[in-house]
């Protein structure tokens, strides 16, 4: 698989997402993976980049939506299609080390309580916070979010930006298409103060297969629309 991809080679998207789906050989429908290299210091705080993107295809994963908020929003959540509802029950069963989900949604009347499980949900990535939109009094909205396939970002200490993008069964117009969401909603996040080149490297790959680097200044080209 890797002798296809000429690595130091900058490819159109067209020909990028093929190379993924042919490199795709595995027994299971393979993630499509996007690595993103920025010109920032994510060690400055107004460069740590975070955010999150609606993609229109989803992410082709099931994702477990745990929501903790008060009793009266209980009914809301579940018939948004919250996975796991509860307050009091669900903070204990937490404390206890239960991590089965994937997302948490919180009222924000609930975090004072939230905040004290920091060490367990924390390293785990599984905090709330109002810039993903995972700390909401639109409980329904935000569930629904996810559940169609809002993924959250974060820039890592070495300036990259990871996130999964698809699955490498979705033809080729899907993928393409949310790349091209993804790239733009981090376009659109570069911080005032960045300096020099903010795209410095755009590579995807599927779970099992090798990377493939995009040109990334087509990305936004309509010619650049997978067929």
């Amino acid at each position: 698989m890797a002798k296809r991809v000429e690595r130091n080679h900058a490819y159109p998207l067209r020909d990028a997402i093929q190379l993924i789906k042919e490199n795709a050989t595995a027994k299971f429908d393979e993630s499509v993976d996007i690595a993103v290299r920025l010109g920032v210091d994510p060690r400055k705080a107004d460069q740590n980049i975070r955010g999150t993107v609606s993609l229109p295809h989803g992410s082709g994963k099931s994702v477990r939506v745990l929501v903790v908020t008060k009793e009266a929003a209980h009914v809301e959540a579940t018939d948004a299609g919250a996975d796991f509802v509860g307050y009091k029950d669900m903070l204990e069963k937490i404390q206890g080390g239960w991590t089965d989900f994937d997302v948490l949604v919180a009222s924000p009347d609930v975090m004072g309580d939230l905040g004290k499980l920091g060490r367990i949900l924390g390293p785990r990535g599984l905090m709330p916070n109002p810039k993903a939109g995972t700390v909401t009094s639109d409980i329904a909205i935000a569930v629904k979010e996810v559940k169609a396939g809002k993924i959250e970002f974060r820039v890592d200490k070495t300036g990259v930006v990871h996130a999964s993008i698809g699955k490498a069964s979705f033809d080729q117009q899907k993928i393409a298409e949310n790349v091209r969401a993804f790239m733009n909603t981090i376009v659109q996040a570069r911080p005032q103060r960045a300096k020099g080149r903010y795209i410095k490297g755009v590579t995807i790959s599927s779970t099992m297969g090798p990377g493939v680097t995009i040109d990334a200044s087509h990305i936004s080209d309509p010619d650049e629309v997978a067929a």
